[in-house]
């Protein structure tokens, strides 16, 4: 273990960029980097050094000595100790342009490809965007403490009353949710700790799911106390509800798409932003009639059964039945030419091939080692590639860089406030080499 009295003496440092997480990065004498949370470019700070490697150090923004152009102030009250976003501190317009260079950054160091920073197209609502929000709620025998995990002590809850990423309707139910719980939150399933996801619907209807949880506590209690709350889910360990009271399922509406959703389905968490998305990667789509489409990762399959609809042949796949069904019975009902494949993409992928066009959607790891094989042996005409983590989107061009050269790319600020971004990559097939 470190011991104090080795660490660094505080040091002035003039913060250069915002970097991958989040952070700003400084330089010590020694030409180190550091890396210092909740600060900004041109900032000069007093930083505490709290961690020291051979090639980069860790610090703490103890005092800023002289605020740089980028800097404002967060109306949040609970953001200098809440972990939960990373970039208030930084005007909107910064925040994308940092975003930018980190998603070129991490394609041309982590990638080895060439790209211009792409650009970021906006949330129309910087705040009050996202329509799912976990807490997490910790018992202290009858005390209760429930928020976000906290920016210098991730192990501590901060107790939030209010969200300022969350929809109105959202941070309504949470604050009803928190007044009629009861002493200890005796009408809540008992457990230390609770992950409760609030999640709200088009027309502001909200839904309540209920991680690691024993037993129900009072739910139609609550459902009667709290305004707006329609369903709650308790959640088996494999994210299955095991029980629910009120609602089975709400209905929501994406686009011309009709969804039930229920628990944690997911769903993008800004709206607006993901109908933005799902217009460009339509677009880059350009005319598919004819062609055979693979939508992987296609979640409740609306991009695929809009090119359905356009005349494509479509097989979608997902891992999440409930959405996969939902996916087959609209195709179904509106006798689009889809067919959905409930089932991890590594090991259905392969046996879908050939495809003129593959569409990837991954979580934050990116796509499995075999899908990168299996688009390497059967390759399709073109790839669009949606990724929600830089890093794993570089690591994944570079493999498929084998037979696919990078065409168009944009990002999209589908997170406002915080360090994660989305990205749309276009890949081309290569031409052949010639012997």
């Amino acid at each position: 273990m470190e011991h104090p009295a080795l660490r660094l003496p505080n040091q002035t440092l003039q913060i250069e960029a915002i970097v991958s997480g989040g952070d700003g990065l400084a330089r010590l004498a020694d030409g180190r980097v550091v890396f210092v949370p909740r600060t900004a470019p041109g900032d000069r700070v007093e930083v505490e050094i709290l961690q020291e490697h051979r090639q980069w150090a860790r610090g703490r923004a103890v005092r800023i000595v002289e605020a740089g152009p980028q800097r404002v102030e967060p109306p949040c009250p609970y953001y200098r100790a809440c972990g939960g976003c990373q970039l208030q501190h930084l005007r909107y317009d910064a925040q994308r342009e940092a975003k930018a260079t980190i998603v070129a950054d991490s394609v041309r160091r982590l990638g080895g490809i060439e790209i211009d920073a792409p650009e970021v197209a906006p949330s129309p609502s910087p705040f009050e965007y996202r329509n799912r929000v976990t807490f997490v709620l910790r018992r202290h025998g009858a005390n209760v403490v429930a928020g976000f995990h906290g920016l210098e002590q991730p192990a501590e809850i901060v107790d939030v009353e209010n969200c300022p990423l969350a929809l109105r309707a959202i941070n309504e139910a949470w604050r009803a949710l928190r007044a009629t719980w009861g002493a200890g939150a005796e009408n809540l399933p008992k457990g230390d700790e609770l992950r409760l996801t609030l999640r709200a619907t088009e027309d502001g209807t909200v839904g309540l799911a209920i991680e690691d949880g024993v037993g129900k506590g009072e739910p139609e209690a609550l459902l009667a106390s709290v305004d707006g709350l329609a369903a709650i889910w308790a959640l088996d360990p494999n994210g299955e509800p095991a029980w629910w009271a009120g609602e089975a399922m709400l209905a929501d509406r994406w686009g011309s798409h009709r969804v039930q959703v229920a628990g944690t389905s997911f769903l993008q968490v800004n709206r607006e932003v993901a109908m933005a998305l799902d217009a460009y990667v339509a677009e880059g789509c350009g005319e598919v009639a004819g062609l055979r489409v693979m939508d992987a990762y296609c979640g409740f399959g609306r991009r695929a059964l809009d090119l359905a609809w356009a005349g494509a042949r479509v097989v979608g796949i997902d891992a999440d039945p409930h959405g996969i069904a939902m996916a087959q019975g609209e195709a179904v009902e509106s006798g689009a030419s889809a067919r959905f494949v409930a089932g991890s993409v590594e090991d259905t992928l392969a046996s879908e091939l050939p495809a003129d066009l593959v569409l990837l959607n991954p979580p934050r790891r990116g796509v499995h080692r075999g899908v990168v094989g299996a688009l390497l042996h059967e390759p399709p005409e073109r790839i669009i590639y949606v990724s929600c983590d830089p890093a794993t989107l570089a690591r994944d061009l570079k493999e498929l860089g084998q037979k696919y050269e990078l065409g168009a790319a944009r990002a999209f600020d589908m997170f406002p406030q915080t360090a994660h971004v989305e990205t749309v990559v276009t890949l081309n097939k290569s031409a052949p080499t010639e012997a």
